[in-house]
């Protein structure tokens, strides 16, 4: 089975073909082998499955100035003084936005969140949050700090989605499998995820449901860690995600729009356990 067909004119429509072109850039900029031995200098990444896999729901906070729904947030958003909020109050593992056309993100963030991330007694896990579509981008993820990628089944075919969790596999990284639907999810599954992220949010038409969630929950193998991805905001939505099974929620403008992120994260968790 391969991919959906992606409807002309939608939103991920125009971020793949935006990632494909500054991708080109990059790999013109720096060749795949340096990249390749700037990861193998890395340390051994640290585990994300593992650290979404305590008892309760665990929260995974993420790192974004702007999104194509809401524009730009009106905060400061500083990506060390953020992940360092964030940990302090409780974060079991950060996102790190990296596109920069839609999310104003870099890689420059995702290396300044690691090199937090990594530096404490206990080491926390940072996913990269991108719209992976090439091997070229696993290998640089992992030369520039993260521990996990995100990889959007919307986004691959089948041949291209068992590639890259294998790339990642090999490079010692965990791959975030991010579904909407039950025939997603069901590719995620026959691809031999392990780590699934349900984003409540439709990403052509960008309506967020927590009930998408609810509704796929029962459904996810056996053995895999859900993560419920979009749309929590309280601790109200936190606690019903993790009655429909998520072991974790993904949280972004709830958090870095929030006055005191530290404490928010502190309130989503105290909610929850």
């Amino acid at each position: 089975m391969t991919g959906p067909s992606l409807q002309t004119g939608t939103v991920l429509d125009r971020i793949l073909a935006r990632t494909a072109a500054d991708l080109a850039v990059r790999k013109a900029r720096v060749p795949l082998a340096t990249l390749e031995r700037r990861s193998a200098a890395r340390p051994a990444p640290v585990g994300l499955r593992r650290a979404l896999s305590a008892p309760g729901v665990a929260v995974v906070a993420e790192i974004k100035r702007a999104s194509p729904s809401r524009g730009i947030f009106p905060v400061v958003v500083d990506p060390p003084a953020v992940a360092e909020a964030y940990l302090r109050g409780g974060a079991a593992a950060l996102s790190v936005l990296t596109d920069e056309p839609f999310f104003h993100g870099s890689l420059a963030d995702l290396a300044a969140v690691a090199g937090v991330a990594h530096d404490g007694a206990t080491p926390a896990p940072v996913l990269r949050k991108d719209f992976v579509v090439d091997l070229y981008q696993v290998v640089e993820s992992r030369a520039h700090g993260a521990d996990a990628i995100l990889l959007i089944v919307a986004a691959l075919d089948d041949v291209t989605l068992r590639s890259l969790l294998r790339a990642a596999s090999d490079l010692g990284l965990e791959a975030l499998v991010e579904v909407h639907d039950e025939p997603e999810l069901a590719r995620a599954a026959a691809a031999g995820a392990d780590l699934i992220g349900v984003n409540n949010r439709d990403l052509r038409s960008f309506v967020v449901d927590l009930a998408v969630t609810e509704r796929l929950a029962p459904l996810i193998p056996a053995g895999a860690v859900l993560v419920a991805e979009s749309g929590v905001f309280t601790a109200a939505d936190a606690s019903r995600l993790g009655r429909a099974g998520a072991s974790a929620v993904l949280v972004g403008e709830g958090l870095i729009t929030a006055p005191d992120r530290a404490v928010a994260v502190r309130a989503l968790l105290d909610g929850v356990q």
